[in-house]
């Protein structure tokens, strides 16, 4: 254990030197013996050590849970998959201070088929240990009505809760009812209809409900055959319809290749502070389960260690026994029985690509209703990704962008654009002429700019940005630093320059530049920002060049100044034409007087 937090840690060193190398649970206690953290591994030994030793590379928030643990225990398991899931188990139990939160309070509806003689089928959110059939849960509460009402369609089942033992229907203790006039009920509680007919078809519906619907349609379409066969038309006819019922059912649910059987789909979406998962079960190429849930953070985890906190979750609420799992990346484990699969091409890629818009549109919608309570939302939480991604210490609530814009050297000038809580602050966008600067050179320029902006803010008090990002690469970023090593201001901010091509980030001092993932809301706001200081800056200068080509030519007219020629110049679209312009054109525009000038001027030859 490192000198440096032998001090805090000398009491665990004795601990942490015995723990083994065998995957197992560990779990850190406070002072008032209460756990705050339960984590599982593959080695028990180095990751708990991994906390103590690495001092520079943990985030500040696993620093300050580090700082808490008063005792460590653990538990030795004989796999991962015995790690993971009693590691799920503690956290549910116990649910310490900084495990990540599963948000999901809901409780879903199930499909029962009840334990008892012709038994009833439908949904409940009770699940009672009675020997009944469960199948679910159904997140998507409509797709099982859709399943239900097939169900009904396809097969009339009873939905009384008469007690229909074999004794009560041999003595015709009960008569038949409306549902049985109505063709919703065969009526086997008066002998109507036998016990094994019933129970046909109540397999075949746990086929439907597993999602095997190709069997049932196989089955009705060869009775169909049968009957028609045996010249049985009528009976054949209704055969058909639910055939072709289950038919229009199938291919509606069937999303790829009704050969992808049996199949779990997960994907992961994050943020700073919230990760969401979704879950997809798939059956004959058909999607029969969705589900998502929200996690919150509590210690910076990343992707790789929360989607396997998710699968094994929602693996066991769900109850799935599923062999394949696809995942977007590998989740770094392996599970008796099951193989993860990372698809790069195919039907199983479409799969993972379907769970994968359902998760960001699932994240949309929940910071929409985030943003609705809390107007501020988006953009905290946009500055907290960017204090990650950019590993800075304090949140970029002043941002200021710097782009040079110059054409050959003519008119240079710079721009420079300001955002506050991750919002433009047009206010304080401000324009610079090059002054000390001859000639084309971005370096020169932007180290001017800088310093001028900055010496400014000193001079006047007013408060510095957390970030300065310059638009070029380590040219542009040396110019800047060398401007605020002049005014003492080196290490006051965080300083980055993007370069355009491959949208590169660079630091001070670092020759090996940082890419941000191309979706990421940090790299699409410095996008935002460098755009902007550039459209910022191209109209200023455009303005320069139109003021300084006006200049040159009518300003050249004595007693004509820059607004009367800007007035010919709006009207008349160049000099040539004002050149070629009626003396009573120009009066129109500039007046009697004024016209006559500029008239007289190019008709002169003096202009040649």
């Amino acid at each position: 254990m490192s000198s440096a937090r032998s001090k805090y840690f000398s009491h665990l060193d004795g601990i942490v030197k015995t723990l083994p190398h065998k995957p197992g649970v560990y779990q850190f206690f406070d002072d008032k013996n209460k756990i705050i953290y339960v984590g599982k591994a593959k080695d028990l030994k180095k990751r708990v050590s991994s906390y103590f030793v690495k001092i520079h590379s943990i985030s500040g928030k696993v620093q300050m849970l580090v700082r808490k643990i008063a005792d460590i225990r653990f538990i030795v398991v004989s796999t991962e998959q015995d790690a993971l899931l009693l590691e799920n188990n503690l956290i549910k139990k116990y649910r310490p201070r900084y495990n990540v939160a599963l948000k999901d309070d809901k409780t879903f509806p199930w499909i029962c088929i009840k334990n008892e003689p012709f038994p009833r089928i439908f949904p409940t959110r009770s699940l009672v240990r009675d020997g009944s059939e469960y199948f679910g849960p159904y997140a998507n509460v409509r797709l099982m009505h859709t399943l239900l009402d097939l169900i009904r369609q396809l097969f009339p089942l009873r939905n009384c809760h008469l007690n229909l033992s074999e004794k009560n229907i041999r003595t015709g203790k009960f008569k038949v009812c409306l549902e049985y006039h109505i063709g919703n009920c065969k009526a086997p509680c008066a002998g109507l209809q036998s016990l094994e007919e019933y129970n046909q078809s109540v397999q075949a519906i746990r086929s439907i409900i597993k999602g095997n619907v190709s069997v049932v349609a196989r089955q009705l379409k060869e009775l169909m055959m049968e009957y028609a066969t045996r010249q049985e038309f009528e009976k054949a006819h209704l055969v058909k319809e639910k055939y072709l019922a289950l038919e229009k059912y199938q291919s509606k649910s069937t999303v790829v290749n009704p050969a992808i059987n049996d199949v779990d789909v997960f994907s992961i979406a994050s943020d700073v502070t919230t990760a969401y998962v979704n879950f997809m079960k798939v059956m004959n190429g058909a999607i029969i389960q969705v589900h998502t849930i929200e996690i919150q953070k509590k210690l910076d985890e990343p992707d790789e260690e929360l989607l396997p906190i998710a699968i094994t979750e929602i693996r066991e609420r769900f109850e799935s026994l599923s062999p394949e799992v696809i995942v977007p990346f590998d989740p770094g484990y392996t599970v008796a029985n099951i193989s993860f699969t990372v698809p790069k091409i195919g039907d199983k890629k479409k799969l993972l690509e379907l769970s994968e818009r359902n998760v960001r549109y699932f994240q949309l919608e929940k910071e929409k209703q985030k943003e609705l309570v809390d107007p501020e939302h988006r953009s905290s939480r946009i500055m907290e990704t960017m204090m990650k991604d950019l590993r800075m210490t304090t949140l970029p609530e002043h941002i200021e962008c710097f782009d040079n814009s110059n054409i050959q050297g003519n008119f240079p000038v710079a721009a420079m654009v300001c955002f506050k809580k991750a919002k433009p602050d047009k206010g304080e966008y401000r324009h610079f002429n090059i002054k000390t600067v001859e000639g084309p050179n971005d370096y020169a320029s932007m180290e001017e700019v800088i310093y001028r902006r900055y010496k400014r803010l000193l001079e006047e008090s007013k408060p510095l940005p957390q970030l300065l990002i310059v638009d070029g690469g380590k040219g542009q970023l040396s110019a800047a630093m060398n401007s605020l090593k002049i005014l003492k201001l080196t290490g006051s901010m965080t300083v980055i320059g993007i370069a355009k091509k491959l949208e590169e980030i660079y630091y001070p001092n670092d020759p090996v530049p940082m890419y941000l993932d191309k979706k990421s809301e940090t790299l699409r706001l410095i996008q935002q920002m460098r755009d902007e200081a550039h459209r910022f800056g191209i109209t200023h200068h455009r303005k320069r060049r139109e003021k300084g080509t006006v200049k040159s030519i009518l300003t050249d007219i004595p007693g004509i100044g820059y607004s009367t020629a800007q007035q010919l110049l709006w009207k008349f679209k160049s000099v040539k034409q004002i050149r070629e312009a009626s003396l009573e054109e120009l009066q129109t525009i500039v007046g009697k007087a004024k016209g006559e000038v500029v008239f007289n001027y190019f008709a002169s030859g003096q202009a040649d």
